[in-house]
């Protein structure tokens, strides 16, 4: 598989990633922890895992992610909470038809919500 690399300042070292992944979610899409009771709306992804090691080791190994999948970079919000997540693609599903999210930091990232998802603002994007 062709890859390129790219240095991951969260990391703190170069990452590897295939030229071409697909991923099964994009940033305004709510979606919803499989395991866990809290759901976000997507503001980055990470084609890899591409945060630091201490924070990949602190998951338990009988349920730690594989590391070549899609991460992404939620504003999550639970029932006690709200706060910032990083999950990988297989725990997450799509929860739009619950509606919007109310954590407090979405309207600095976002819009409006309309059609079940979060459209980002325009001085964010690339």
């Amino acid at each position: 598989m062709d890859k390129t690399t790219y240095f991951s300042a969260q990391a703190g070292r170069t990452i590897e990633v295939p030229r071409h992944l697909e991923t099964r979610f994009a940033i305004g899409d709510i979606v919803r922890h499989k395991a866990f009771d809290f759901r976000g709306v997507i503001f980055d992804v990470d084609p890899v895992f591409a945060n630091s090691e201490e924070w990949y080791s602190s998951i338990p190994e009988e349920i730690r992610p594989d590391r070549d999948q899609p991460f992404y970079h939620l504003l999550a919000e639970s029932d006690e909470n709200d706060y910032v997540a990083y999950v990988s693609q297989q725990n997450l599903i799509e929860d739009s038809r619950a509606g919007p999210i109310s954590h407090p930091d979405v309207h600095d990232y976002f819009e409006v919500f309309e059609n079940g998802r979060y459209r980002m603002r325009r001085k964010l994007t690339h």
